[in-house]
């Protein structure tokens, strides 16, 4: 049986990823923006600069990482019909990362070389990089126009377990090693009414795309797993007005899987990084036998201090999507 790689998301405002880390090109298509959004390309530089490696902790490799947009805008505007936007890789020192043999432990390099054989891109991690979720922030952009007023931010909260986030970072370098992190998200002036049950609630479909992003392994909403410990008594979010606004927000600003017009909140985890500068051992898939393994290469220390634009990003298309959705049916 053929194996598939399946790159699209969305029903309305629809993407559809492309590229390798070390290929020519990484990029997006996006399918259903509407007509007449205004979109420059300087609307891309403070977003896309938020993901760039270079700064202590993140990767060395320096890419200039400015679009092409080769279809869907013309005289500044949406058509509606397909953007394509592609960024070129032009820093790439694929001699590196060569593990096809040799698979790193925590990374993809295991289960693509067993899933796609010989035709697997293991070049940078290949197709599973989190080089491609620079088209993730491409997409989040244009998907930030179609849902204002609504506003999104996320920040890091913690690395390694710690506060200190800087402190954090230097002792993982000294120690030749990686560090993961929690990231917080906040929606402001949501609309009462995005989701649908059971399976498009809000909470699913930001799930979904936030696990697209490599190195994700948790989320919560609201209060999340600390829910476990309450009371109903102290969970329930009272209300203080006909509109539906709350005293407290438990709920994370969702309801029976849709949006009830508070703020939507979410946190998210992030492993650690796996390739590392530590020996580890791995197995040869040649020889069956185990080895050492020493990784070379650029590689973050603590990849999440680059994911808040990203999930940024993944949360404004999936809004923007149900918005228009919404649109759609009113």
């Amino acid at each position: 049986m053929e194996e598939l790689f399946m790159n699209s998301f969305g029903r309305l405002f629809k993407l559809n990823i492309f590229g390798e880390s070390h290929g020519d090109s990484i990029g997006i298509t996006i399918d259903g923006c509407p007509a007449g959004v205004s979109l420059t390309n300087k609307d891309f530089e403070k977003d896309l600069s938020r993901r760039k490696g270079g700064d202590r902790g993140t990767t060395s490799r320096k890419e200039p990482d400015i679009q092409k947009i080769i279809s869907g805008v013309f005289n500044k505007k949406t058509t509606g019909s397909p953007i394509t936007i592609i960024f070129e890789n032009t820093n790439v020192q694929s001699e590196d990362y060569n593990f096809n043999e040799t698979p790193r432990p925590g990374h993809a390099d295991f289960v693509a070389k067993k899933k796609f054989g010989n035709y697997n891109d293991f070049r940078g991690g290949g197709h599973f990089s989190g080089r491609l979720s620079l088209g993730l922030v491409a997409a989040g952009v244009i998907a930030k126009k179609i849902i204002h007023p609504v506003k999104i931010k996320a920040l890091i909260e913690e690395a390694g377990g710690k506060k200190e986030i800087d402190n954090a970072v230097n002792n993982a370098i000294k120690a030749n090693d990686s560090i993961g992190g929690i990231i917080e998200c906040e929606v402001r002036n949501m609309p009462v009414g995005l989701g649908e049950p059971f399976f498009d609630s809000i909470e699913s479909l930001i799930s979904h795309a936030v696990f697209s992003i490599p190195g994700i392994k948790g989320i919560e909403f609201g209060s999340g797993f600390m829910s476990a410990k309450m009371k109903g008594s102290e969970h329930n979010d009272l209300f203080i007005d006909t509109n539906g606004k709350t005293a407290t927000n438990f709920a994370g600003g969702i309801n029976g899987g849709i949006s009830n017009g508070n703020n939507l909140f979410f946190r998210v985890a992030v492993k650690p990084t796996s390739s590392i500068y530590q020996k580890q051992k791995t197995i040869n898939l040649r020889t069956g036998k185990t080895q050492d393994l020493i990784i070379k290469g650029r590689h973050d220390v603590c990849f999440a201090l680059r994911l808040p634009v990203v999930i940024e990003a993944v949360t404004a298309f999936v809004l923007a999507d149900l918005l228009l959705i919404e649109q759609g049916i009113s």
